[in-house]
């Protein structure tokens, strides 16, 4: 705890905001759309497509290992030793996993375009990161063009502080320095999609009332009209008293209608939706409970894709943010952090297998290595790579193969 300044202590951290929608607003939680629903990351993340595919991009990357390697002259090895290696692999804090730090980096990512951590250092070397809000800390570049950040804390009072105390991770920038926000900029396909569930729900929860009329000839007096819209609310209105029989009197007549067309059409604008926010984070449809276009034959192509296209880009932003903010000048270019996405490629136990066989035939890899691939432990003997009978060096070259 010594090693925290007072304002960063883990009882008085960075503040969560969680303010009305005009607070918010007026602290740019909240973006108007045409609809007329102002988006913030909270309400957008009550969007089902929203939220499943930030689960999916967060907890994928939350679930792959990242270590730090260190270069030798021929070889690369894990460096077990380093300090930055546990933060990356074990716990990056007291209170986190690894696990939950990753998946917290994209969650922010995903909602704010930007992630911040302070970086607690012991003897120069960074020994802790704790995360930050981001909607408590306002990035600048100084007239020096070196970035500045001027953080709010929960008891109100500001600070602010170096590239060398924050480590800042972020998306696609315009400026190079802050990260654009995903919900503001698609702040109207998510509003569209919120908007359309609003008119499903109060579509369907009436009941009756959105599948037929009552029709009399007969002229209702005021006390009668306002006795049956009383009857008829408490005993056929909602969906728990669907299909209730109906005494009717007066003349009266239920006339079932269907749903008109403005109304059958919502279904379709939630699906477009769902798929506008699945292209907004590149998530494939499938992986969001939506296999309305998935088949057999194109479900494991997608999911390469998603590994290549949506994940690569995340991880190589983080690796690199660690290299640069993280590793110390002297340490920079000697070690480097590495996600294995590997667990995320491997087909099915017949194809790995098959695979492991070419490579082992052609001496790509060593039975050991293969083992490797599967968690297993390595045999005597199991090292040597094999060369096929029918390959050869060119006359006078030596083989340089294992004996």
């Amino acid at each position: 705890m010594g090693l925290l300044p007072k304002w960063l202590s883990r009882k008085s951290g960075p503040a969560i905001i969680d303010t009305p929608d005009k607070l918010a607003k007026l602290l740019g939680y909240g973006y108007d759309s045409y609809t007329g629903k102002p988006v913030s990351s909270q309400s957008a993340m009550q969007l089902t497509t929203v939220f499943g595919c930030i689960r999916v991009l967060s907890e994928s990357v939350g679930m792959l290992p990242c270590k730090l390697f260190e270069q030798k002259s021929d070889h690369k090895q894990v460096a077990v030793n380093h300090k930055i290696n546990r933060l990356l692999s074990v716990a990056p804090n007291d209170y986190m996993t690894a696990q939950e730090f990753w998946e917290l980096l994209i969650a922010c990512l995903c909602l704010r375009g930007n992630f911040y951590a302070y970086k607690v250092k012991v003897m120069g070397e960074v020994v802790e990161l704790l995360p930050m809000d981001p909607g408590s800390v306002s990035p600048k570049l100084n007239s020096d063009h070196v970035p500045a950040y001027n953080v709010t804390f929960r008891d109100g009072k500001t600070d602010v502080l170096s590239q060398d105390e924050v480590w800042h991770v972020r998306t696609l920038t315009l400026d190079g320095l802050i990260g654009l926000n995903p919900i503001a900029y698609a702040r109207q396909a998510i509003a569209l999609g919120l908007a359309t569930e609003e008119h499903g729900a109060n579509l369907f929860k009436n009941g009756a009332v959105s599948t037929g009329v009552l029709q009399t000839p007969e002229s209702l007096s005021d006390q009668a009209f306002e006795r049956l819209k009383t009857q008829f609310e408490e005993n056929h209105q909602g969906m728990a008293n669907a299909h209730k029989p109906m005494i009717l009197e007066m003349g009266l007549d239920w006339k079932p209608i269907s749903l008109n067309a403005e109304d059958s059409q919502f279904l379709e604008t939630r699906k477009f939706q769902r798929d506008e926010i699945c292209a907004i984070y590149r998530v494939p449809p499938h992986l969001v409970a939506n296999l309305e276009k998935a088949t057999f034959s194109n479900i494991e192509h997608q999911s390469l894709s998603f590994v290549n296209y949506s994940l690569v880009p995340y991880l190589t932003r983080i690796e690199s943010r660690i290299n640069v903010g993280l590793l110390s000048s002297k340490d920079q270019g000697r070690y480097y952090a590495k996600f294995n996405a590997g667990a995320l490629l491997r087909g099915d136990i017949k194809s790995r297998y098959e695979s492991y066989a070419q490579g082992i035939n052609w001496g790509i890899l060593s039975p050991n290595d293969a083992r490797a691939l599967e968690d297993l432990n390595p045999y005597d003997g199991g090292e040597k790579y094999l060369t096929p009978l029918n390959m050869t060096t060119k006359p006078g070259e030596a083989n340089n193969v294992d004996d």
